[in-house]
């Protein structure tokens, strides 16, 4: 009975994670910015600096507005 408690409580975690995460079209925005998530993050060049705001790898950049 513990077994299937456990396991219930696990599928509905993952149910409510998996909800939001198919609200979005993609989680890597190209083939580029997997390769840089996956090996490349901790050697940042200039290059990989270039595909990213050529390719949109981090979205829109929202501009901060301080508050009055």
């Amino acid at each position: 009975m513990k077994k299937l408690l456990l396991l219930l409580a696990a599928a509905m975690l993952i149910a409510g994670c998996t909800s939001e995460f198919y609200k979005h079209d993609s989680v890597f925005k190209t083939n580029d910015h997997v390769a840089y998530s996956w090996w490349g993050y901790d050697k940042t060049s200039p290059t990989d600096a270039k595909k990213s705001a050529e390719q949109g790898w981090w979205g829109k950049e929202i501009p901060y507005i301080p508050a009055k």
